[in-house]
């Protein structure tokens, strides 16, 4: 699947876009409300976007989303709901991109990995994030492509 949408009730938790995701044009995955806006774009060669500034436009938000791409490696991504009950988990490979648009998230890195990772500021240190213990691992939870691939 090169799309998936992680959600819990009517909430989206995540959304990940596969290394194997194509589509022609541009498509974006988000609801315009979400402050982490996520996209994908295929062009031609020749193709040309009209040169812009974006203007000022005063925003209010409230919590961090945030986008992660996989450069390099396997990692293990951990869906929690706002109050931190696990709820499942995924894979996630080399060229993957995953936008964490609410509840809460843990990772482990199966193997050494390289992320970039992309969110609102500014940070706020400790007060951005409460932590709180993750799931135990016989609890884990995959489908059976992400189980197969671990």
């Amino acid at each position: 699947m090169s799309i998936e949408q992680i959600k819990h009730l009517d909430q989206t938790i995540a959304i990940i876009i596969r290394s194997d995701f194509r589509s022609e044009g541009i498509e974006f995955f988000t609801p315009s409300m979400f402050s982490q806006q996520l996209g994908y774009m295929n062009r031609p060669t020749g193709h040309k976007i009209d040169p812009h500034v974006h203007n000022p436009v005063e925003r209010e938000v409230l919590w961090t989303q945030e986008v992660l791409l996989i450069r390099s490696g396997k990692v293990r991504v951990d869906f929690y709901t706002d109050g931190r009950h696990y709820l499942e988990s995924r894979i996630l490979l080399a060229g993957d991109v995953i936008l964490l648009a609410a509840g809460g998230h843990g990772f482990e890195m199966l193997e050494p990995s390289e992320m970039i990772e992309v969110k609102q500021g500014p940070y706020s240190g400790d007060q951005d994030k409460t932590r709180f213990d993750p799931v135990s691992e016989e609890k884990i939870k995959l489908p059976p492509t992400d189980s197969e691939s671990s």
